[in-house]
This record gives structure tokens, C-alpha cells and sequence, in this order.
């Protein structure tokens, strides 16, 4: 295996449809009206930075960086394949994106993410790597279905 992480762009159309799995399953898994992913217009905005991680040339997984302004960013449309977890992707993505975001002059990285079980392995993953449950942001509340996490940069 050899994953490489770099940026990616909405118009090639592996991310696409990478990004559109995403949000598919985000929709299937998610009640109605707690489902904040992005679609592939969404992920076009130009305050989105999109990483991807290739393994000997397959896009296995996309994340994305959008800007909040006064130094705040969000994480967006982290996923991996399904055919593809396990190999590190996720977590190279993510480190890439803290990068990008501190390079940026970001101090404060936030997300959201669900509370049920489908949720837990990338709340391990962002709490593995020091974000900690913190209040709502933008046009974020947690709730009974919906969790913020923060990380200072």
C-alpha cells in the first residue's frame, strides 16, 4: 500500500463520488433535519479546501477545511470507502487538514457530528487526536442526535 494525501478538487469525479456517498449515507443514518453534509455544490464554495487520500492511485477517502473567518474553520465530508477503512486514510486526512488550517492562521477547528453508534468511530478518531465536546457553533446546537467538537490550534 501507498497512501499518498494531498489537496483534491470537486471536479474530478472520483471525489465527487466520494463526496456523494457521503452524503447519502450521512442522510441514511441521520433523522430528518440533523444531517448537515455537504452536496458536491456545497463542496465547491471557494472557502473549502477538499484533501484526498489516494492508496497506489484510488481515491479511498475525502475530507474537507471550510472557513469560518475571525481564525475559526470547520471540518466537513470526512469519509473513507467502505472497501477501504483501516489502512490510516482518516487519519492522514485529518492531519493534513490541521495542517492546511494552521498554516491558514486558524486557531480554533470545530465540527459536527452525530451521536449514535454509526458516529463513534470518527469521534474516536477527532478525540484521539485532542479535539473535546464543546458547545454548538454557526448554525450548530447539539442536541439528542447532533455533537460539536473543538480543537485549538
Amino acid at each position: 500500500m501507498t497512501l499518498r494525501i494531498a489537496k483534491a478538487g470537486i471536479d474530478d469525479p472520483d471525489v465527487r463520488a466520494l463526496a456523494t456517498l457521503h452524503q447519502q449515507n450521512m442522510h441514511a443514518v441521520s433523522p430528518p433535519g440533523t444531517d448537515f453534509a455537504l452536496d458536491v455544490s456545497g463542496l465547491s464554495s471557494p472557502d473549502i479546501t477538499i484533501v484526498g487520500a489516494w492508496d497506489d492511485g484510488v481515491l479511498i477517502a475525502i475530507g474537507a477545511l471550510k472557513t469560518l473567518g475571525n481564525n475559526h474553520a470547520e471540518l466537513k465530508s470526512m469519509r473513507t470507502h467502505p472497501d477501504h477503512t483501516g489502512k490510516g486514510a482518516a487519519r492522514g486526512i485529518l492531519q493534513e487538514l490541521i495542517e492546511i488550517a494552521r498554516a491558514s492562521g486558524v486557531t480554533r477547528l470545530s465540527l459536527e457530528t452525530g451521536t449514535s453508534a454509526a458516529f463513534q468511530p470518527a469521534v474516536r478518531l477527532y478525540t484521539t487526536r485532542g479535539f473535546v465536546a464543546g458547545e454548538g457553533f454557526a448554525e450548530y446546537a447539539n442536541g439528542p442526535h447532533n455533537q460539536c467538537y473543538h480543537l485549538t490550534l
